[in-house]
Order: C-alpha cells, then sequence, then structure tokens
C-alpha cells in the first residue's frame, strides 16, 4: 500500500519562521514544501475554482513524485448543494486536468446540514457527470450517513468515504473503496495567527486511526492500494510540525 501524509494547504503566514524561512517569499512556498512532505490537500479550491494558470503553476513548482487531493468548490456543495452543477463541474474539471498525473483524488466534502437523504440524491445526479480519470472521496459530516446504506452506496460507486476526525463527530472507519483518505480536521478554537505551533496533544487519537489503518490493510490486503492522511492546522494548531513528529 501507498502512504501520503501532508497537510491540508501551504499557504499560512503563521507559518514563516516556524517552517518557511523568513526571507522565503511566498511564491515559493509550495515548492519548500513539497521538498519536506510528497503529499498536500488542496484547500484553497473550496473557496473559489482555481483557473488553469494556477493550477499549472501548482505542478510546474513540484517535483515529479509529489501528489495533490484537491476539494471540491463550495459553490457546488455548500452554495448549490450539488443541483444544477454541470457548468460548475466543467469548470473545477477543466482546470484540474492540468494535474491529472499527480491527483491523488478529488474530495467532496459534504455541509454538515446535508443528511443522508438529501445528499445521496445529490450525489447520485451528479455521478453521470464525474470525470472518470479522477478518484473520489466524500466527507459527510452529519451522522445519518453512518448506516449500511451509505456504506453501500459509497462501496457501489466506487468512492471513498473520508474517515473524518473532527471536534463532535468521528466517522466509522469502514472501507468502501481500494484507497483510504483520512483527515483531521479539529474545532475553529485555535486561531490563523496562531498556527504556527502545537496547542493541542493529539497523539493517542491518532494512534487510534493508525490501529484503524493496521486493521483495515491486514483484512482486505492487496485490495487496498493507497492510503491518504491530511490533517489541518485546527487539529493541533500546527499542521507541519504535528506530522513531523508522528512520522518519525
Amino acid at each position: 500500500m501507498d502512504y501520503h501524509i501532508g497537510c491540508s494547504g501551504w499557504s499560512y503566514s503563521a507559518w514563516q519562521g516556524p517552517f518557511y524561512p523568513h526571507n522565503l517569499d511566498n511564491s515559493r512556498w509550495l515548492s519548500y514544501y513539497s521538498h519536506v512532505f510528497d503529499f498536500v490537500e488542496i484547500n484553497s479550491s473550496f473557496y473559489r475554482i482555481p483557473n488553469a494558470f494556477m493550477v499549472k503553476n501548482w505542478c510546474k513548482k513540484t517535483p515529479n513524485h509529489f501528489r495533490f487531493t484537491a476539494k471540491f468548490p463550495k459553490v457546488i456543495t455548500h452554495d448549490k448543494r450539488l443541483k444544477d452543477v454541470e457548468k460548475e463541474l466543467e469548470l473545477f474539471f477543466s482546470s484540474m486536468i492540468y494535474l491529472e498525473d499527480k491527483i491523488l483524488a478529488l474530495l467532496i466534502q459534504l455541509p454538515p446540514s446535508m443528511g443522508i437523504v438529501e445528499g445521496m440524491h445529490g450525489l447520485r445526479d451528479i455521478i453521470p457527470e464525474l470525470d472518470k480519470r479522477f478518484r473520489y472521496a466524500v466527507e459527510v459530516r452529519d451522522s445519518s450517513w453512518f448506516q449500511d446504506l451509505a456504506y453501500s452506496f459509497f462501496a457501489n460507486n466506487n468512492m471513498c468515504m473520508v474517515w473524518s476526525q473532527l471536534d463532535g463527530i468521528r466517522t466509522p472507519p469502514i472501507v468502501t473503496t481500494d484507497f483510504l483518505y483520512i483527515r483531521f480536521i479539529g474545532d475553529r478554537t485555535i486561531q490563523e495567527k496562531d498556527f504556527g505551533r502545537i496547542q493541542k496533544d493529539r497523539v493517542s487519537e491518532m494512534k487510534k486511526w493508525a490501529r484503524f489503518l493496521k486493521r483495515a490493510r491486514e483484512e482486505r490486503g492487496d485490495r487496498l492500494s493507497l492510503a491518504i492522511v491530511a490533517a489541518n492546522n485546527h487539529y493541533a494548531g500546527f499542521g507541519p510540525k504535528y506530522l513531523l513528529h508522528i512520522t518519525r
């Protein structure tokens, strides 16, 4: 099984000094990051659809072995709630295709207010429109999804149900396809200005998820080809330092 471990986003001013050198221009942050980690989750794509120039630049600034995932734009998942989004999907895919060889998966993060009934209807509508050159992972944030109906739906459509550790909800460690996507999200009590230092001890929690991952690998064997692990700053306070600490 291949493993890719990295942060959710790389463009945080609070990292300058604790992670990025003080004199490093922000245009070079991604290049620097890509020589420390081999993977990053593109967080900015959630807020707006990246243009082709931007995506080509990400590809150019990273080595051949480096990998990305990218969040679906919130205009698709949160604003329009998966309805009448053909135009937005087309725009998103037309840009992301320039990273095709480096994309591990595209992440469909559903809003906390979207339960299983609305969510499954919406996903059924967009599945025919999805670009088949990419893998897909779905992050749910409502406990109504934690049932066999959802697990079967994701398995039948070859989608990964993301394992998420949030402040108020934890996804059951159910495997629905040939890869795993684990997200350590935390809560919003840590402010952006404080992203340059560890503020919460999450070691025991992450060890628990490591045991889930090990069990899945033992049970599935060769049927599991990939594990993606991403952490944001809200989880422990400073994504890079925490991930480097736990991977040693």
